[in-house]
């Protein structure tokens, strides 16, 4: 009994040494990662650093938060942010976000609101923390710009990443990426424009995504701290959007070039096609003689028929735009990550 009993005691003794080894090696690292960013330039800034939850876990909560990138014209701020895992898994931390953040970026300021936002992130366990697998998740989300253009909101939003491990043919780092958000509500200036008489609801009922991208560099822990892993390849399983009786599907894939051009091809399929010149037009994104010229050539491509069924648009991305056939619609996004 006495040799259980002192068995017992001891391995007690080791834990407890491993926590407060582990909680404070944590406090100091996390001390050290913002003291480096300072030197770097950055803003990094916090009230307090505190690790709770002996014995078996480390709860980690840092208050009145700062952090801002000059390089990348990138900032957040927040009153706290909690880091929590188990101490016998280090690598697979919980983050829980306040329901009030502050991003500022290179499309200006704004207000991130929600409801129990939170991430479940999974890291190497190593030094560099590349990551594995990441969930987030939030309910009643608002984005609201600080110029007063009105904030886009969403009721669910649901973002899910994870590293597919040698799937790239060019060995360079592979990830899945899937979106989901719902009840989603544009800004109320835009829908203030589509008052006249066209029927539309609220709010888009749906949109998604299902994305395999290539990066020229793995995420981790230096892809914050240095520059970001920029897209090499994208291939689209499914991207699109359900508002009402109008839906857009799109599907394909596309090469990046290190200036951020895409080259490719994107099929997209339009259901309701005719309402949305309607409504381009009456958000006075077109006007009615060129939303008309645009009914008359997609009713070409549907075969001359005067239905609203789906029209398949093949969309080809060369030269820094975007065609349709022989002819160039639009400029090409600059898929770059700063």
């Amino acid at each position: 009994m006495r040799i259980l009993l002192a068995i017992v005691i001891t391995l007690a003794a080791a834990w407890a040494g491993y926590w407060f080894i582990g909680s404070s090696a944590l406090q100091s690292g996390l001390a050290a990662w913002f003291d480096a960013r300072r030197a770097e330039g950055w803003v990094a800034e916090y009230s307090d650093l505190s690790v709770k939850g002996f014995p078996n876990r480390f709860d980690t909560t840092l208050s009145d938060l700062r952090l801002a990138d000059p390089a990348a014209g990138l900032g957040w701020e927040a009153p706290f942010l909690q880091l929590l895992t188990l101490s016998y898994t280090p690598n697979h931390i919980i983050a829980v976000w306040p329901h009030e953040q502050r991003i500022t970026g290179p499309g200006g300021a704004f207000t991130l609101a929600s409801d129990d936002m939170r991430a479940s992130v999974v890291a190497d366990p190593n030094t560099t923390l590349a990551l594995r697998r990441s969930t987030l998740t939030a309910e009643d989300v608002a984005l609201t710009p600080d110029d007063g253009s009105g904030a886009i909101s969403a009721g669910v939003l649901r973002l899910a990443v994870e590293r597919l491990e040698d799937a790239s043919a060019t060995h360079q780092p592979r990830y899945h990426l899937g979106l989901l958000a719902q009840d989603v509500a544009p800004p109320a200036p835009v829908m203030a424009l589509l008052e006249g008489d066209i029927s539309l609801a609220r709010v888009i009922d749906r949109i998604a995504a299902d994305l395999t991208v290539d990066f020229d560099a793995p995420w981790d822990r230096y892809a914050l701290e240095d520059a970001r892993p920029q897209p090499t390849r994208i291939a689209v399983k499914s991207a699109g959007l359900h508002w009402g009786a109008m839906s857009l599907e799109a599907s394909g894939a596309l090469r990046v070039d290190i200036g951020g051009r895409p080259s490719g091809t994107l099929t997209v399929s339009a259901r309701g096609w005719r309402q949305m010149l309607d409504i381009a037009a009456e958000a006075e994104l077109l006007t009615r003689d060129l939303a008309d010229t645009a009914e008359r050539a997609l009713a070409v491509m549907a075969g001359g028929n005067e239905s609203d069924a789906a029209l398949n648009i093949p969309l080809t991305f060369k030269g820094g735009r975007v065609w349709i056939g022989p002819i160039p619609i639009a400029p090409a996004p600059v898929l770059r990550l700063n």
